[in-house]
């Protein structure tokens, strides 16, 4: 039952990072520049992007959400719904991630090694396989400044509302939401500034 938020964000990630390799091979087939020429900014085309593969993220994780009782989750629907939004703003935040470094390189071979990099780092430190009070003093800090664990946690509260002492101690989803909803703005505006800035070629 703990591991199953961080399974579904797991799937999250995964998807999201196969999603926006498509940017990489956009440019090479020539497909990008096509797009580049219309009359609309570039900022509206990463946009695009990141519902096009938050889309793609969010679907898969929605089934696995459905199979949350094969794990002994018993979910009400308000509960279902409010672990989907949470699961969106996750997508979105994990799909403009990989838009940021999309738009940087030019090989799909060194798009994923430098998503691998950063983003498995950040899905283990964000509370997916253990609580941060059972961390080790330099693991909680790190862990208190991802800005994944706090969407992490948002998730956890939402599939078990009313048991935050059996998943460990837990931001308050006030600021869980909060810092997620920042986070995917920001993410957004990363990508979008690299977009700016990125040449087509």
């Amino acid at each position: 039952q703990y591991l199953y938020p961080g399974f579904i964000v797991l799937v999250l990630l995964f998807t999201a990072i196969f999603a926006t390799i498509s940017t990489v091979e956009d440019r090479r087939e020539g497909f990008l520049q096509s797009v580049l020429v219309a009359p609309i900014s570039r900022t509206t085309i990463v946009m695009g992007q990141a519902l096009g593969g938050t889309t793609l993220a969010w679907v898969p994780s929605c089934i696995f959400l459905v199979l949350a009782p094969l794990a002994g989750i018993s979910l009400s629907v308000g509960a279902a719904i409010f672990a989907a939004l949470i699961m969106a703003i996750i997508a979105f935040a994990l799909t403009c991630i990989g838009l940021t470094i999309a738009w940087k390189i030019e090989s799909t071979q060194g798009f994923h090694a430098i998503m691998n990099l950063i983003l498995i780092p950040i899905w283990l430190l964000s509370g997916a396989f253990w609580p941060i009070d059972g961390a080790p003093a330099l693991l909680r800090w790190t862990m208190r400044l991802n800005p994944l664990t706090y969407g992490m946690a948002a998730l956890r509260e939402s599939l078990y509302p009313g048991n935050r002492g059996e998943m460990g101690s837990l931001p308050s989803m006030a600021l869980s939401v909060t810092i997620a909803i920042a986070f995917a703005i920001a993410t957004f505006a990363l990508a979008a500034r690299t977009a700016r800035r990125a040449t087509a070629y």
